[in-house]
């Protein structure tokens, strides 16, 4: 009886630890699960960048999340039912039968405190650190377990398939513009973001989801030179305006042939003067095509990120607007591009003009019809959709299904808007404030 009772001894002890070592190795494998997937892979690039091997490693088995969470579930399910079973066995020689349910309870526990709770919270409170300390054991399970996962998803993509769901391989669980818009709402709704900074970053994520058709200059508000003016009359017009470069047209306005730069005018002028002689004949007889650059004509549907690099490769900050039969609908500058980014840039020469939007002391927003509604969202923080019109007059216009008349209010998205005042077939006005 005592060897028998020797070996039953080992054998309870080579149990117990194996089943200690399995809830070790399922612990590593969740707190690796956790630690990998909710890692930032901007913050795991920069540690890369200064040199972490575990860093870049883990960047490179997070590229397949499919394939990397397959791998670890996979692990982390064997070595559980690996646990189970043994706990199972052990429990069932010590008390018998009753044992089955005393293995099911003790393994529960042990599992989700030891195994899932305890290691995932850990995981979580660093995530990044963590993913470097387990992507090389990770790296070498992902590659030994390779084979069966790929053969779990060709059946589960098949499943899938049976269901009318298709799985893309290639995308990501979160695209990473999306993530930095929404970390961005949440920071600024919990107060860690400022307003100024949330819009700024924002704007300047949207510049390629834009065309130049949203935020130009409508050709109904282009300040023009005529080509056949006198030119008195002409250095005059540009002395008197706030713009740099003026457009010059021939005929009528629809006619572009040139746009002048200021500095290019007054430098043509003085130099008439300053080579002696009959300067005031030699005024009469000045062109201003002879100074002019040639214009500069982008499509309306061009995005504004692209038509930011195309100013910058040109080293130009002015373009005019055409639509698909090549008539002008307004002009676009890159300063323009930059105020979708960091808000309105005005300088000493810019009229003084009254603001756009005014707060009612009744605690309506009175604005301008030509107001954009992305600049009133971002004013107010309100919502209005931009999908159908530019403009909030567009938008009114749009869902009145008529040019409203001077009084008519209307009800829609959850605004009221009252048309304050109307100049031919434009809503110069408005009242708005939400329902």
């Amino acid at each position: 009886m005592e060897p028998e009772s020797t070996l039953l001894d080992v054998s309870f002890w080579i149990t117990a630890a194996s089943i200690l070592a399995l809830l070790m190795m399922s612990a590593f494998f969740s707190g690796s699960e956790t630690a990998l997937t909710a890692a930032s892979r901007g913050k795991l690039r920069a540690g890369a960048d200064k040199g972490s091997r575990g860093a870049e490693l883990a960047l490179k088995i997070t590229e397949d999340n499919e394939r990397l969470i397959g791998s670890v579930l996979l692990g982390n399910n064997m070595v559980n039912i690996l646990a189970t079973s043994l706990a199972t066995a052990l429990f069932t020689r010590l008390f018998g039968e009753s044992g089955v349910a005393l293995a099911t309870l003790v393994m529960t526990l042990l599992v989700l405190i030891f195994a899932e709770v305890l290691p995932k919270t850990y995981a979580i409170t660093n995530p990044e650190t963590a993913a470097a300390s387990v992507a090389r054991p990770i790296a070498l399970i992902v590659k030994l377990f390779a084979p069966v996962v790929s053969a779990v998803r060709i059946l589960v993509r098949g499943v899938l398939r049976v269901f009318g769901v298709h799985s893309d391989p290639d995308s990501h669980i979160l695209a990473v513009r999306e993530e930095i818009a929404g970390a961005l709402h949440l920071g600024h709704s919990e107060g860690v973001v400022e307003k100024e900074d949330r819009d700024r970053i924002l704007g300047a994520l949207d510049l390629s989801d834009r065309t130049v058709e949203e935020i130009m200059l409508h050709r109904s508000g282009i300040e023009m030179l005529n080509a056949d003016a006198e030119p008195q009359d002409i250095l005059q017009q540009c002395l008197e305006s706030s713009h740099t470069r003026l457009p010059v047209y021939r005929g009528e306005p629809e006619n572009i042939v040139g746009v002048i730069h200021a500095k290019d005018l007054v430098r043509a002028m003085y130099k008439l003067y300053e080579t002696g002689g009959n300067a005031e004949e030699r005024f009469r007889e000045f062109r201003v095509l002879d100074v002019a650059m040639k214009p500069y004509f982008v499509p309306d549907t061009t995005s504004l990120d692209d038509q930011m690099r195309q100013f910058l490769r040109r080293r130009t900050h002015f373009a005019l607007v055409v639509d698909e039969y090549g008539s002008l609908e307004g002009l676009i500058t890159l300063e323009d591009i930059l105020e979708e980014i960091v808000g309105e840039i005005a300088d000493e020469h810019d009229p003084e003009g009254e603001d756009a939007l005014e707060v009612g002391a009744d605690g309506n927003y009175l604005i301008d019809g030509a107001m954009t509604i992305r600049d009133f969202n971002r004013a107010t923080d309100w919502s209005l959709p931009d999908d159908e019109a530019n403009t909030v007059a567009g938008l009114v216009i749009h869902e009145a299904q008529m040019i409203p008349t001077v009084g008519q209010v209307f009800s829609f998205h959850g605004f009221r808007f009252e048309v304050m005042a109307r100049e031919n077939n434009r809503i110069t006005q408005l009242k708005v404030r939400p329902l």
